[in-house]
């Protein structure tokens, strides 16, 4: 069988098999092997496709690099084609003719100028175009005078932001009747020892830490000073108030004064916006007040009782952003959210003379750049901010433009007596009529000062 396959030119099993199987180009030869012997070179088509291969790699670098300095040198003939371009327009328009604008207007100041630099030329190289070299010189000079300015700069004239931080709760606290706690700060002498009570409201963004600003401790235990600051409703530690206005200011000092042992009268002492809650004690318990201190107190801009030309000069001392400011908390109370989150509440602390009402005197200036005073406004204001929320910041805003419920006027001393008009007069004549004074009968100092 196997030679009648042979015969027919067919592949037996053993063939086809080995057919499958590619030549690896060894052939056994019947010797022994040896297995100590270092093992046969490679074969010449692997390492040949190992070469082919790297150094097609070296030409697709080679290539590369090339592609790239093709590219610049091209784009470099372009751009030098550009210019030649340019000029060329530049020489057949009629710019630089001399019957042109520019050569009429500005030819003669050149020539001159050129003519008196013309000494400048002997020290270019003799083999160059004045008008081009003296124009790379020049750019050179306005890129190195750039780079120099730059680099001059100091970084530590640029005012570094600093964060609003988060301090522990350290305030004493007094409950009041209607069941929110109110925080306070004691000051000077105990209140066995004082001679004076002073309570003082703080400002807008303030708190019961500003007290009165670098006054000392020693100054008060001379003269005998017990001095109580607190914190309005929603600042600092103070709880918020529901339905907020002065009358219920007045009586939140009332409560204070009594629960830390305030006996008898009790005189207040406020600066700018804080003065607006001494008017009010002033008016709804004058029986408790022995005297009132302010300094630049504020009014309500929209007092009704003041004249044209009152509100003409109150108004033109603010700057524009402190009369938007009072716009929008009479008219768009909402919108001063926006502002607030902005500034103060935005968690940095901003420069103090953008947020004062009116541009600093150079005394200020200089005050509010020393590092104690800086720390001490830093601290003010993150204890004023400590519950984050512009509802206390709006109420406190639309007071001062609001109707207050009384006028500054009612608090001048006056003559009141019991009837009025003809009858009055009728009565006077024929017996004593019985009259009282009215308003606020104890002393009001204010002080005002204007940098001129």
């Amino acid at each position: 069988m196997e030679e009648m396959r042979g015969d027919e030119g067919v592949n037996t099993w053993i063939e086809e098999l080995a057919s499958l199987v590619e030549d690896s180009g060894i052939r056994y030869n019947g010797d022994t092997i040896d297995m100590t012997a270092a093992p046969p070179p490679p074969p010449i088509f692997a390492a040949t496709g190992l070469v082919e291969s790297e150094t097609e790699m070296k030409r697709e670098r080679e290539s590369l690099k090339e592609q790239v300095t093709g590219f610049l040198k091209s784009w470099g003939e372009m751009a030098v084609d550009l210019g030649k371009g340019c000029k060329d327009i530049v020489t057949q328009s009629n710019l630089v003719t001399e019957d042109s604008f520019i050569v009429q207007k500005f030819g003669k100041p050149m020539a001159k100028a050129s003519a008196r630099l013309k000494f400048l030329n002997e020290f270019l190289p003799e083999d160059r175009d004045p008008v081009l070299a003296w124009s790379v010189i020049f750019s050179v000079f306005v890129l190195a005078l750039a780079a120099i300015s730059i680099n001059s700069t100091d970084d530590s004239l640029v005012p570094l932001v600093k964060k609003t931080r988060v301090h522990p709760p350290s305030a004493d606290r007094i409950l009041l009747p209607d069941g929110r706690y109110m925080a306070y700060l004691e000051q000077g002498v105990p209140a066995d020892r004082a001679r004076f009570s002073v309570i003082a409201p703080h400002s807008f963004l303030s708190s019961r830490l500003a007290g009165i600003p670098g006054v000392k401790t020693s100054l008060l235990h001379e003269f005998g000073v017990r001095l109580v600051t607190y914190d309005l409703p929603g600042f600092g530690e103070s709880d918020p108030h529901i339905i907020r206005n002065l009358n219920s200011s007045a009586m939140d000092m009332l409560y204070l004064a009594d629960a830390v042992g305030v006996n008898g009268k009790f005189w207040v002492l406020s600066y700018s916006s804080g003065s607006m809650h001494s008017w009010a004690a002033l008016r709804y318990i004058p029986d408790r007040i022995a005297g009132a201190g302010m300094f630049a107190p504020m009014i309500n801009p929209y007092e009704p009782s003041m004249t044209k030309e009152e509100m003409r000069r109150t108004w033109n001392q603010w700057s524009s952003r402190k009369k938007l400011l009072y716009f929008l908390a009479r008219k768009f109370p909402k919108f001063l959210a926006y502002f607030y989150h902005r500034s103060f509440l935005s968690g940095n602390h901003g420069q103090i003379d953008k947020w004062m009402s009116q541009s600093l005197g150079m005394k200020d200036e200089i005050l509010i750049k020393e590092p104690m005073f800086e720390e001490f406004w830093h601290r003010d204001v993150e204890e004023s901010i400590r519950q984050g929320s512009t509802k206390s910041f709006i109420e406190e805003a639309v007071l001062q433009v609001s109707n207050w419920g009384f006028s500054i006027a009612d608090l001048q001393v006056q003559r009141k007596c019991q009837g009025n008009g003809f009858l009055l007069w009728l009565q006077s004549m024929i017996s004593h009529v019985e009259c009282e004074l009215v308003g606020f009968l104890g002393p009001i100092h204010i002080w005002q000062v204007c940098e001129m």
